[in-house]
């Protein structure tokens, strides 16, 4: 499994409470361009829509650019293929005050890619100071040890 993309932002900004993967719908190109590695996930998120799951914001450059059709827009929407359990457990994740569902990363399973996606809630400021605090505590114990 390489990665493909990952949003860093996901981890600081946000608590996240539960994970789900799905494989998500591209055109032929899309895939190149994963592959390459020319995708970036930040301020996307994972909206419904008549009983779908859509991918909303992620950028994914086209492969190349002067083959790639003249209509082709690398910010469209991208259908994510769930069950229908998943789908449902996804929208009342939706409907709650607070909540939403952002992808963490895009990653080939075999010849498939793949889209690991969460349901979080929005860190506040003081948490968000704490998890500094601890990133920093944690790389000076790390110093310490390596010049040991």
């Amino acid at each position: 499994m390489a990665n493909l993309a990952y949003n860093k932002k996901v981890a600081f900004n946000y608590e996240v409470l539960e994970k789900f993967t799905a494989g998500i719908e591209l055109f032929g190109f899309e895939v190149k361009s994963l592959r390459k590695g020319q995708c970036t996930l930040d301020g996307s998120h994972v909206t419904m829509r008549g009983g779908e799951a859509y991918l909303i914001g992620a950028q994914i450059a086209p492969f190349q650019p002067k083959n790639t059709p003249e209509d082709y827009d690398p910010k469209r929407n991208r259908r994510l293929l769930l069950t229908k359990k998943e789908i449902i457990l996804l929208s009342q994740i939706e409907s709650k005050k607070g909540l939403t569902s952002v992808p963490i990363s895009v990653y080939n399973k075999g010849r498939k890619i793949k889209v690991e996606i969460a349901s979080v809630r929005g860190k506040r400021e003081f948490d968000k100071r704490e998890t500094i605090k601890k990133r920093d505590a944690l790389r000076e114990v790390r110093r310490e040890f390596k010049d040991r």
